[in-house]
């Protein structure tokens, strides 16, 4: 019995461990959230899911080193609703962010975004009007587009520097207008029409060098909120996969061990059926 609960001890500070990687992710898009994703409700279940697996873990530790199997048993009964959860989450996750993505554009390292290769849950919440005025002040405030300045000995980045670096989807869709609309670089967030406007995107005429408010009126910064969130979001959720398939099979430890602990209680040896096959009788004539 000591050996079982020892193992059950030793499983639920590992699975406390565990909580580390969630709870940290939470923390993570909750700091994404407040400086460049700009959506604050979106950490809470991870935060939650973390915080519920550390105190059941703890409260399965304390049943293991004191032999209360109420406790232990506790464990395995809430556990097995915050995996639930977590696997709900994880597939809430891919499914919003499912569709989607930037676009290539020639002679460009950077992507472009647009609102209409994005659909569904998350699309709608983003483009709300309620919610995008907050969101769009928040893009705003965080100074993200303010911070793409680069200089080379005092001078900004040529046009051609600019066109193959990296940019964030925050960056490329809020901070620049796009690139069909054939504005002329003059700096990272300085733009000025280039000739006729190519294509019907009303993002061309939406776009204001005003620094207040560049293309955060966009489309194209909706859709690089979203883009932003998908990759966030999928980040997280990798790590919430290789916890998930940890928790799931110490879960199975546990569960063993616990039941192997009411065996002994039972004074039941190890391997025991609890039915024996009744034999007929033999009367003799």
């Amino acid at each position: 019995m000591r050996t079982s609960n020892n193992l059950i001890g030793l499983v639920n500070f590992i699975t406390f461990l565990l909580s580390i990687p969630i709870l940290g992710g939470g923390i993570w898009l909750s700091n994404r959230a407040n400086s460049t994703d700009c959506m604050r409700f979106l950490q809470w279940p991870l935060i939650v899911i973390g915080i519920s697996i550390m105190v059941v873990s703890l409260a399965g530790f304390a049943g293991a080193c004191y032999g209360n199997k109420f406790l232990l048993w506790l464990y395995l009964f809430v556990m097995f609703f915050v995996i639930a959860a977590l696997i709900g989450f994880i597939i809430f996750a891919y499914a919003v962010t499912d569709k989607g993505s930037g676009r290539f554009v020639m002679n460009r390292r950077y992507l472009d975004y647009y609102l209409g290769d994005y659909s569904g849950w998350l699309k709608d919440r983003v483009t709300d009007d309620g919610y995008w005025g907050q969101i769009r002040s928040c893009v705003r405030d965080s100074g993200v587009c303010r911070k793409m300045g680069r200089r080379l000995h005092g001078v900004p980045e040529t046009p051609l520097m600019f066109n193959f670096r990296r940019l964030s989807p925050i960056e490329s869709g809020c901070c620049k207008p796009p690139t069909e609309c054939g504005y002329t670089y003059v700096n990272e967030t300085v733009w000025i029409p280039g000739g006729d406007m190519i294509g019907p995107n009303p993002d061309c005429m939406l776009w204001n060098n005003d620094q207040r408010l560049l293309c955060y009126q966009c489309s194209s910064c909706k859709a690089g909120v979203l883009g932003s969130l998908k990759q966030s979001w999928r980040k997280v959720s990798v790590i919430n996969i290789v916890v998930l398939i940890i928790l799931v099979i110490f879960y199975v430890i546990a569960y063993a061990a616990y039941r192997n602990v009411k065996r002994m209680d039972n004074d039941e040896p190890a391997g025991e059926a609890r039915m024996t096959k009744s034999h007929p009788s033999h009367f003799e004539i």
